[in-house]
Parts: structure tokens; C-alpha cells; sequence
């Protein structure tokens, strides 16, 4: 039944991806809970990656503006103390870093938030090069410690989201227009640039960058009260806006409603969920050819807690199995994040995790653990 739902979902026949990279995308656990703690569990699931926010503004505390914004060595108001901390441990524990670069620092958009693009996207790039220079392999802490390699990066988070890109549309001429893929196309040519310029300057290690990480709908609404961008339109724009040389497409694929499987179509065209990954790899091979796909966001939430949105326990790890597969399956995906390892301590929050918020395991767990 599995093999026929995933060919109902448009998955080409050929053969499956050689390794799939099975990850973990949350924070509040890997990067601000005790790594003591937390990496022995990342361990025993098999987690092979991690997904971190490296915050350029926000709550990385880079208000501040560098002196040079290029030598990493001179920005001290930097503090990457708890980045340190996060890649010495996972390399410890053998799993891969995933650093996604988002938000904009006040000095860099006239304190116009986080969600914001930089007035000048040179100092974007900037921030990227210090960042993949002093994670690029070579680079020896204040401590004396000679920091482990990251060589997979990722352009921000769901720029078609207004909660991470605000303006979505422009009035332009009488009408409006796409302007989130516009300022995109600027952020992942930063990233690019950035990662590219830290390997020719400092020598570190080549890395690979992600664009898109798209959200997996949108009301292409302009005049509503959150309008947001739907995931092809948004490509288009973004492609016709000059996004070039990134390594993979990466996207979240999440389902709509809690009556949907992972092989479900989903109802609006507007949208593309794991049911129809194949709509959105096929207009990324249109545009920029056969670029590789990262799955960098998925989950189901479970009921209890949430009583709207969640599935059974049961239901939750019978859902991850599913849509581990049909990832495993597609010969053009590398890599599949779940949201979260742990239950938000909120219930407004994501109740996806494969433990609950006091830490007891879900099925999810088991499943999890046995995925290769």
C-alpha cells in the first residue's frame, strides 16, 4: 500500500536516494538546553544532522555593528560562545550542523525588525563570510580550540511567511506584485556569496547552500490582513529576480489538516505538502535545473495535546514512517528534518515532538530511531 501511495504522489519510479539524512530541526533542545542531556538523545534516535537557527540579529545579540564586518576575529561584540559549544558537541557525537542564517540586526534596517532584509545586502554577506570562515575548519577559538567544519548552510527561514520576510507584496504601478521573492533572490545570493568568499579568502572547507525553504502554502493575497506568497509563484519571482548558485531547494512540506496522510494531495493548488513534492520539483528543474531538494521542516502534532491540529501518538509515528519513505524514495531528496525532538512547553506552541514536554517518548520515538 505504501509503494502504491507513493507512486499515487508523483514519485518517479528510478532509483531511491543513496543516503537519506535523517535530522533533527530544534533548537530550544540542541542549542539552548544542556548539551549533556540532549546530544546523548540526538545519539540514540541515529540522528545524523541537526538544523540550527545562527541568528544574525535577534537573539544572537548582533545589534551591535562590527568594526570591519569582514575579519571574524575583530567583531568581539559577537558572542558565538553557544554556537562554539553547539558544533564542538556535535561533532563529538558525530552529527552533521545545518546553520540557517536569519534576521536582520537593527543597525542593518533602521531597527525595522528581524524580519526585514538590510538596507545594504553587502553587510549580509558580511555576516555569512565571518560566520563560514570561523566554521569552516581552520579557525582556532579565543580559547585555543580549533572549531569543527560546517559545510551546509541555508538562506533564511519560509521568506514566502510574512512572519519571516514582512512585506510580502508591493503596490507597484496600480497593482501589486510579488516583493518577498524579490528581497529573497538579494538574502540567498548573500549566503552564497558569503560561504563561496569564506572557502577562497580563509580557506575553509567548501560548503553547500540551500535557497527557498519555502513554507508550504500560501494565500497569494495581497490585501488581506497576512498575506503571504504560495510556493511556486514565489520560485518564479525569485528565479526572475536573479537567485542563482545555491546548491539545493530546500522546502517544508507540511500537511494541511490532520486528516491528511503524507501522500495526500493536498485540496488547494496553492499549496505543496509531501502529497505533491513532485509539483515543486518540477518547477525547480524548470527554472534552475536539477538542483538536489532538502527536506529542512516536517512534522505531525499529536493529540493530546492538540486537540485541532493533532494526530493519535499512534497516528504520529505511523505518519513519520510513511513520509520518511516517500523521501527515501524520490532519487532528488537528501535530506528529512522532523519539528521537534521535544513538545513545546506551550500548547499555543508545536506539539510535535518525539517526547512530550515533561520528556516521556511518544511511539514516534521508536519509529524514529529505526528509520535508516
Amino acid at each position: 500500500m505504501l509503494v502504491l501511495a507513493v507512486l499515487a504522489a508523483g514519485a518517479p519510479a528510478a532509483p531511491s536516494s543513496a543516503r537519506l539524512v535523517k535530522g533533527i530541526y530544534d533548537e530550544t533542545q540542541v542549542l539552548y538546553g544542556n548539551p549533556d542531556k540532549t546530544f546523548p538523545i540526538l545519539e540514540q534516535l541515529g540522528t545524523k544532522a541537526i538544523r540550527v537557527n545562527l541568528y544574525w540579529g535577534g537573539k544572537f545579540g548582533a545589534s551591535l555593528r562590527p568594526p570591519s564586518g569582514l575579519n571574524p576575529e575583530q567583531p568581539r561584540n559577537l558572542d558565538w560562545s553557544l554556537y562554539d559549544r553547539l558544533v564542538t558537541f556535535a561533532a563529538r557525537f558525530g552529527i552533521e550542523v545545518y546553520f540557517s542564517i536569519y534576521g536582520t540586526p537593527d543597525w542593518a534596517n533602521d531597527n525595522r525588525g528581524v524580519n526585514e532584509p538590510p538596507r545594504q545586502i553587502k553587510a549580509l554577506e558580511n555576516f555569512v563570510f565571518m560566520a563560514a570562515t570561523r566554521y569552516g575548519g581552520r579557525f582556532v577559538s579565543e580559547d585555543g580550540i580549533r572549531l569543527p567544519a560546517v559545510t551546509k548552510w541555508i538562506a533564511w527561514n519560509e521568506p514566502n511567511n510574512p512572519l519571516f520576510l514582512k512585506t510580502q507584496f508591493k503596490r507597484r504601478a496600480g497593482r501589486w506584485v510579488i516583493q518577498s521573492a524579490v528581497d529573497y533572490a538579494k538574502i540567498c545570493n548573500a549566503v552564497v556569496a558569503g560561504v563561496r568568499r569564506a572557502r577562497i579568502d580563509s580557506g575553509a572547507r567548501r560548503g553547500k547552500v540551500a535557497c527557498g525553504v519555502t513554507a508550504p502554502r500560501g494565500n497569494n493575497m495581497a490585501s488581506s490582513s497576512r498575506p503571504s506568497v504560495s510556493p511556486i509563484p514565489f520560485m518564479r519571482v525569485m528565479k526572475a529576480a536573479g537567485a542563482k548558485g545555491f546548491d539545493a531547494y530546500a522546502h517544508h512540506p507540511y500537511y494541511g489538516n490532520p486528516s491528511e496522510t503524507p501522500s495526500t494531495r493536498p485540496s488547494s493548488r496553492q499549496a505543496v505538502q509531501l502529497g505533491n513534492i513532485d509539483d515543486l520539483i518540477s518547477e525547480v528543474t524548470r527554472l534552475w535545473g536539477a538542483k538536489r531538494i532538502w527536506i529542512t521542516e516536517y512534522g505531525y502534532q499529536t493529540n493530546p495535546p492538540d486537540k485541532i491540529f493533532g494526530v493519535s501518538p499512534k497516528l504520529q509515528a505511523k505518519y513519520l514512517a510513511e513520509a520518511y519513505a516517500i523521501a527515501k524514495k524520490h532519487p532528488r531528496i537528501d535530506t528529512f528534518f522532523w519539528f521537534l525532538l521535544r513538545d513545546e512547553n506551550r500548547l499555543e506552541g508545536w506539539q510535535s515532538g518525539l517526547l512530550n514536554k515533561s520528556g516521556a517518548r511518544k511511539p514516534a520515538f521508536a519509529t524514529f530511531r529505526r528509520l535508516r
